[in-house]
């Protein structure tokens, strides 16, 4: 297990390395996060949904990735709510206070209603038979997906998530140590030394764990480490000494390796400014976006300058405009009115620029959104931004679905995974200078690209980018960061721990 002194220290990354490490060595490796909180997710090949990180990760081992790997996925949709995803299907909202202090959730007998306290149960055909009117129990849930993807797969490499030291939550924790207490799992502790405090959080992490999880904890991992490597020798014997647990390794930050990201944090490094000579793309920035990973591929096209902003002078300056995926469209359909944010785009739209909206802000650049169930909130109905002829309905039922699509006459591929229906069959839908879609990963394609950049005049003019298979460009990623882990990273004592008789 790749637990963490914090949220966002590097384990997802550092998970993906030895996932791609072991494929490398000849064994069978699998990811596993029991329980994930993240708005980027992503459809198995089976039409499931998984946090994003782990069908990284599953890339990574060369496997095609699946729910076992994370059985149990929160998509917040407020400060206080998330919608529940359990072994890839939505099960309804949970409120965070109850999520947290009962485990269990109790279902109702004799039909599915909604109860009291923003709790949502749960109007899914998934759960018509056995589970109906018993007790869901989370922790039995994500321990028999981790025996059935052990059971296939060796080693597992298991994440954490967030801080291992939050003791508040102990009694509820199903996916730190208490997992790795199931798992019998060797805990490998990740620290980011960027972010400063390196030898508190270490050391705070190990002390504050049971005398019985402390034993688990074999060894350090320290993370993002920028400049001389020898300045951090001495402090590397002291925490050893403090701590008594081996480091493990000390990780140099990278700036050369494209691994996609999972947590939203890293948006914020992502507000640009214009730039002049490229085209500047304007991914509007919601209070709710999900699947940012969309726009990894044309961010690094040396012709874009893409940025994140809701600010309205860079939305109307910008060449094309993107409206994300959201986990609450009709919430940030509200605030993008509230904030002069729709009415630039629709301005922009009138002087001839391109706006691309996918998932939510597909549904956004129609004519009217309804939820007339609730589905998403208290918001009954909202006009849309009318760029599009469609009308959107919220429904209980998701879609979640691995496609493949022609563009340009040229194979695509992409994946579905939405809330609510739209009153056509067209998963693309095209009218001037606006593109609507339901498919993420459409951005992933290369023709999608070049039809999106041959109307700008720069971008013609400018330096054409060569035409990389997406998922080649992945494989050799994943092979850059399994060397430079390898390279800072002791595996042999890794490979050592693994095999040692407790």
């Amino acid at each position: 297990m790749l637990a963490g002194t914090g949220s966002d220290v590097g384990k997802s990354v550092i998970a993906a390395a030895l996932c791609r490490i072991f494929k490398q060595d000849g064994y069978h490796p699998a990811p596993f996060k029991a329980q994930n909180m993240a708005l980027n997710s992503y459809a198995t090949p089976e039409g499931l949904e998984i946090g994003r990180a782990q069908a990284v990760q599953a890339e990574a081992a060369g496997i095609p990735c699946n729910t076992d790997m994370n059985p149990l996925l929160l998509k917040p949709q407020s400060d206080h709510t998330s919608q529940v995803v359990l072994n890839g299907k939505p099960i309804g909202n949970r409120d965070a206070y109850d999520y947290w202090k009962k485990p269990t959730q109790a279902l109702p007998k004799g039909g599915m209603s909604d109860t009291q306290d923003s709790l949502h149960v749960i109007k899914h055909p998934s759960l018509l038979g056995e589970e109906l009117g018993e007790r869901l129990d989370f922790r039995a849930e994500v321990c028999k997906a981790f025996d059935r993807l052990a059971s296939r797969y060796n080693p597992i490499v298991m994440e954490g998530a967030g801080s291992i030291s939050e003791i508040n939550l102990r009694d509820t924790d199903l996916v730190n140590l208490p997992m790795a207490r199931h798992a019998k799992a060797d805990v490998i502790l990740v620290g980011d030394i960027d972010r400063g405090g390196v030898f508190a959080s270490v050391y705070g992490s190990i002390m504050l764990q049971t005398p019985e999880d402390r034993k688990l904890i074999k060894g350090i991992i320290i993370n993002k480490f920028r400049g001389d490597m020898r300045l951090f020798d001495e402090g590397r014997r002291m925490l050893e000494d403090i701590c008594g647990v081996p480091v493990l390794g000390v990780v140099p930050y990278y700036k050369d390796i494209h691994i996609e990201e999972e947590d939203s944090v890293s948006l914020e490094k992502k507000r640009r400014e214009l730039a002049d000579g490229k085209v500047n793309v304007a991914v509007v920035l919601l209070r709710h976006i999900s699947n940012f990973t969309d726009f990894d591929t044309l961010e690094r096209d040396p012709r874009v300058n893409l940025f994140y902003t809701n600010n309205v002078s860079d939305i109307s300056r910008a060449d094309i405009i993107i409206l994300p995926g959201t986990k609450a469209t009709l919430d940030d359909l509200l605030e993008l009115r509230r904030n002069g944010c729709a009415q630039a785009i629709q301005r922009a739209h009138r002087d001839g620029k391109t706006v691309v909206g996918i998932c939510g802000g597909y549904q956004m650049l129609g004519q009217t959104i309804s939820d007339p169930d609730g589905i998403e909130g208290t918001i009954a109905s909202l006009p849309g931004l009318g760029l599009l002829p469609i009308h959107t309905t919220m429904t209980h039922e998701k879609t979640t679905q691995q496609v493949s699509f022609q563009f340009e006459g040229q194979e695509c591929k992409g994946y579905e995974i939405h809330q609510g229906v739209s009153d056509t069959d067209q998963s693309i839908l095209q009218t001037d200078h606006c593109i609507g879609t339901y498919i993420h990963g459409f951005l992933d394609n290369q023709p999608v690209i070049e039809h999106l950049l041959s109307g700008i005049g720069k971008a013609t003019a400018g330096q054409l980018a060569a035409a990389v298979n997406y998922s080649d460009f992945k494989e050799q990623q994943y092979d850059k960061l399994a060397e430079h882990v390898r390279k800072y990273v002791d595996i042999k004592a890794i490979y050592d721990i693994l095999s040692a008789d407790d």
